[in-house]
C-alpha cells in the first residue's frame, strides 16, 4: 500500500474519533481509493459505502444510492408545497410525496438505524437534490432531526472530475431551489457544511513539470506556455498498429467502440467469444465488463482489476498483448517485461447490507456473483471509463471535449509527459473547470484548522457516546408502550397471562430513568470545564456502568427467557414478534454500554480509536452467553415443556445470525466449506458461484500447496493424467484437450497443471 500522507491520517482520526462529516477530495493520482480501502478496513464504526451509478457501487465494494434508500427515479423538490409535476421523459418528488408512497423492507431500515458512517463514493457524479432527498429519508427512518438523521457522512471524489448529469426539463424545475447540481450545493450542505480535507501529495506522476501543467489545468490557469508544452505532443497521423502498448483516450462511447471493433477485426486469425459466470441476482445494468469478451491472438488488452494474489502480476489499467487462446484458456503477454501469465476469472460480487442481531454491527451479503475474465479490449477507451485508471502510454484525442474537467481527466490518466500523444492541438476554449467546484475549493481547512478541530470534534464525539449509551428514554418508552398494548387484549388471550411479568420488567427500566437523566446532566457539566479531567470521566463512567449495567442485564435475562417460553405456547405469534422488537432495543442498549466503557479506557489509556482496538469478545459474544445461561434456566424451570434437550419453537426466529467472523479470501472460504465435507456443487450453491468457479479455485490451493491433487480427484484419474502429461511441454492445455477428448474435462486438466507447478 501506498504511504499515507499527513491529510490521509487526519481523515482516518477524523473518521474514527468524531462524527464529523467530511468531504475528502484530491487530484487524480492522490490515492483516494487506497484510503477508501484503509477506512473501511480500519474503523470500528456500522458503514456502509454507496455510490450514484452501479459500476461505481461495485467498484467502491458497495451498493447504488438508490438501492439503499429505495429512492425512485425522480427529482427530488426540497419542500412540501410543490405538487410533483409529470412529464412524459420527467418526473418529480416532493417531500410529501417521498413520504407517502416510500416502502422499506425491514432489513433495511435496521441498517440505516444501525449505520454510524455512511461513504458516498464518486460524490463528484452526486446532485444536490439526490443528497437532500437521501437526507430527508435518514431523518425519517432513524427519527432524528439531526442532519442525516445524526450520521456521519464521508464524501469521497474529485469534482473537477465527472459532473452530475441534470436534464433540461428538470434543471428548469430544480432552479427555482438550488444554485447549482454539486452535492454542496443542497440544501443539507449549505446548512451543515462538512470538514474540506484534500489529499494533495500525488502518487501517479513525479515529472513536475506535467504535474504543474495539470494543476493549472485544473485550476482554470492554463497558460499558453502549457499549451505550447503540450502540443509539442501532437501527432495527427499517429498510427496506434505500428505503436503498440499505446491506448486512445476519445471523449464518445461510439467511437472508442468503434476503434476496438475495427482493430480486431484487423487482426488474422480465430475468434474466441468467452461469457460470464453469473448467479443468482446480478442485474445486465452494473455488468462490471461487456457480457461477450471477443479476442484473437495479438489483441491489446487492459486489465480492469488488481491483481489479488500474492504475485502482483497486473493492476487496474495495466496494457498486455494475447499471446495465445483456446476455449478455457487466456494467456498475455506484457512485451516491455517479456513475461507471459496465464488470466484468470475474477469474482465480482453484488451486496447487500443486514444487521447482525447479535453484535448489531452491519455487515455485507452476497446476493449474485459475476465471474469474468477481468479484461477488456484496449486500443481505446472513453474518458469517462478511464477514471481511476493509470496508463503509460496514450493517445488522447480530446478535440471534442463536452464537460468540464474531462480534459483534466484524460491528462492526468499519464504518468508521465513520456507517455503522451495527442492526436489534435490543445485548444484554449472549452476545457475550463465549472467556477462554482474553484470556488468552493476555497473551503480547503488548513493544518491549524484540522489540528484545532479535530481535538474539539473527538471531545464532542466522546461525549455524544457517552450521552447516547446512558440514554434509556427510548427503551424505556418502548417498554411503556409494550405494557400499554395488554389493555387491548381479550380478557382470555394468552398474552394477559404475561402483563405482571411485563410491569415488573417495565418498572426495572423506569426506575433507571431519573439516575440516567442526573447522570447526562452530570456528564455535560464535566464536558464544558475546559481543563477536562479525563480520568475522573473515566471513574464517573465506570460507576454509572455498573449501576445501569445490573438492571439492564436482569432485564435482558428476564426477556430472552419469556421468548423461549414463548416460542413454544400456540397461537401467540404477534406476541412473540413483540417481544424480539423488545429484544432487539434491549440488547442494543447493552452493547452500546459495553462499547462505550471501552472507547472510555482506550481514552484514558492514550490508545487509538480503531477497529483493532475495539474488539471484545465481552461485546460479541454477549448475546450468545445469555442465551446459554436462558437455556439452563429454562431447562431447570420448565422440564415438562422440554423433551430430550430439542430446541422446540411454533414461530421460526428470523433473527438468529451466526456471529460475525473477520472477511477471508475467496479461496479460504471455499476452502473452509471443504473442511466440512462439503462437495464441489454444494460449495457452489452456498456460496452463489457455479462449480467452474470453485474448480479454479481448487487449482489455486492445490498451487499454493495447501491441498493435495487426490484430495480432489481419485488415484486411476490422477494415473491417466499423468501419461497424458508425460509429453506435454506446453503452456497451452488446449493441445491436450485436442487429443484426448471428453477422456478428461477442463477442469481435471487445471487440476493437474496447477499440481505440476508444486
Amino acid at each position: 500500500m501506498e504511504p499515507l500522507s499527513a491529510a490521509a491520517h487526519y481523515t482516518l482520526r477524523f473518521i474514527n474519533q468524531t462524527n464529523k462529516s467530511i468531504f475528502l477530495t484530491g487530484k487524480a493520482g492522490t490515492g483516494k481509493t487506497t484510503l477508501l480501502k484503509e477506512i473501511i478496513a480500519t474503523t470500528h464504526k456500522n458503514t456502509v459505502v454507496v455510490a450514484p451509478t452501479g459500476i461505481a457501487a461495485l467498484n467502491a465494494n458497495g451498493v447504488t444510492i438508490h438501492s439503499m434508500f429505495q429512492l425512485p427515479f425522480a427529482a427530488f423538490i426540497p419542500d412540501n408545497k410543490q405538487l410533483p409535476h409529470f412529464s412524459d421523459t420527467v418526473k418529480f418528488e416532493n417531500r410529501d410525496s417521498l413520504g407517502r408512497h416510500f416502502k422499506m423492507n425491514n432489513v433495511k431500515r435496521s441498517v440505516i438505524r444501525n449505520m454510524e458512517l455512511l461513504i458516498i463514493d464518486e460524490v463528484s457524479m452526486l446532485r444536490a437534490d439526490v443528497l437532500d432527498a437521501i437526507d430527508f429519508m435518514m431523518r425519517k427512518v432513524r427519527r432524528n432531526e439531526r442532519p442525516f438523521g445524526g450520521t456521519q457522512v464521508l464524501f469521497i471524489g474529485d469534482l473537477l472530475q465527472l459532473p452530475p448529469v441534470v436534464k433540461n426539463e428538470e434543471w428548469e424545475i430544480l432552479k427555482k431551489y438550488y444554485r447549482g447540481m454539486f452535492f454542496f450545493h443542497s440544501h443539507v450542505m449549505q446548512q451543515y457544511p462538512p470538514l474540506y480535507i484534500e489529499l494533495d501529495k500525488i502518487f501517479r506522476q513525479t515529472d513536475s513539470e506535467f504535474i504543474a501543467v495539470l494543476n493549472n489545468l485544473r485550476l482554470n490557469k492554463i497558460t499558453s506556455e502549457d499549451v505550447q508544452l503540450l502540443n509539442q505532443f501532437v501527432q495527427p497521423k499517429f498510427d496506434l498498429k505500428s505503436n503498440k502498448g499505446y491506448i486512445i483516450l476519445t471523449t464518445h462511447n461510439a467511437k472508442a467502440d468503434t476503434i476496438n471493433a475495427q482493430s480486431l477485426q484487423d487482426l488474422e486469425g480465430k475468434l474466441f467469444t468467452y461469457l460470464p459466470e453469473i448467479t443468482d441476482d446480478f442485474p445486465e445494468k452494473i455488468f462490471p465488463l461487456d457480457k461477450h469478451l471477443q479476442l484473437k491472438v495479438g489483441a491489446q488488452v487492459m486489465f480492469v482489476k488488481n491483481d489479488l494474489n500474492f504475485e502482483k502480476q497486473y493492476y487496474n489499467g495495466k496494457m498486455g498483448v494475447i499471446k495465445s487462446l483456446t476455449e478455457k484458456e487466456i494467456f498475455v503477454h506484457f512485451p516491455e517485461e517479456n513475461k507471459t501469465i496465464e488470466v484468470e476469472r475474477y469474482e465480482w460480487q453484488n451486496i447487500r447490507y443486514k444487521v447482525n442481531e447479535n453484535t448489531k454491527e452491519i455487515e455485507e451479503e452476497i446476493i449474485g456473483t459475476f465471474v469474468h475474465y477481468p479484461i477488456k479490449l484496449a486500443w481505446a477507451i472513453t474518458v469517462h471509463k478511464s477514471q481511476g485508471l493509470t496508463f503509460d502510454k496514450a493517445a488522447l484525442d480530446v478535440s471534442q471535449v463536452f464537460a468540464p474537467g474531462q480534459a483534466y481527466v484524460a491528462l492526468s490518466r499519464l504518468r508521465s509527459l513520456k507517455g503522451l500523444i495527442l492526436l489534435s492541438p490543445l485548444q484554449m476554449n472549452g476545457i475550463s473547470s465549472d467556477a462554482e467546484v474553484l470556488n468552493y475549493a476555497e473551503n480547503k481547512a488548513s493544518e491549524e484548522i484540522l489540528q484545532h478541530s479535530l481535538a474539539k470534534e473527538t471531545q464532542v464525539f466522546w461525549l455524544n457516546t457517552l450521552i447516547n449509551a446512558f440514554d434509556f428514554k427510548e427503551l424505556a418508552q418502548e417498554w411503556r408502550n409494550h405494557l400499554f398494548s395488554y389493555n387491548a387484549e381479550a380478557p382470555k388471550s394468552p398474552k394477559t397471562k404475561h402483563n405482571d411479568w411485563a410491569k415488573i420488567q417495565h418498572d426495572k427500566i423506569a426506575e433507571i430513568l431519573e439516575p440516567s437523566g442526573k447522570f447526562m446532566s452530570q456528564l455535560h457539566t464535566i464536558f464544558s470545564d475546559e481543563n477536562l479531567d479525563i480520568n475522573f470521566v473515566k471513574v464517573r463512567c465506570d460507576a454509572a456502568y455498573q449501576f445501569f449495567f445490573k438492571t439492564l442485564d436482569c432485564v435482558a435475562e428476564e426477556l430472552l427467557l419469556k421468548i423461549e417460553e414463548v416460542k413454544r405456547i400456540k397461537k401467540v405469534k404477534a406476541f412473540y414478534d413483540e417481544l424480539l422488537v423488545l429484544e432487539e432495543l434491549q440488547i442494543k442498549s447493552i452493547i452500546q454500554l459495553k462499547k462505550t466503557k471501552l472507547l472510555t479506557n482506550i481514552i484514558v489509556e492514550g490508545k487509538e480509536i480503531s477497529k483493532k482496538n475495539l474488539i471484545s469478545e465481552d461485546i460479541s459474544t454477549y448475546k450468545i452467553n445469555k442465551l446459554v445461561v436462558v437455556a439452563e434456566r429454562f431447562r431447570i424451570s420448565h422440564a415438562a415443556l422440554v423433551e430430550d434437550d430439542e430446541e422446540v419453537s411454533y414461530y421460526t426466529d428470523s433473527k438468529k445470525k451466526k456471529t460475525k467472523e473477520p472477511k477471508k479470501s475467496t479461496y479460504e472460504d471455499t476452502l473452509e466449506l471443504w473442511k466440512q465435507n462439503l462437495s464441489i456443487y454444494e460449495i457452489a450453491k452456498q456460496r452463489k458461484l457455479t462449480p467452474q468457479t470453485i474448480y479454479n479455485h481448487f487449482a489455486k490451493l492445490i498451487q499454493m500447496e495447501i491441498v493435495q491433487l487426490s484430495d480432489i480427484l481419485p488415484e486411476d484419474k490422477i494415473s491417466d493424467l499423468r501419461a497424458a502429461f508425460k509429453a506435454f511441454k506446453g503452456e497451452i492445455l488446449g493441445e491436450l484437450k485436442e487429443i484426448h477428448g471428453d477422456k478428461f474435462s477442463w477442469d481435471e486438466l487445471k487440476l493437474y497443471k496447477a499440481s505440476l507447478n508444486n
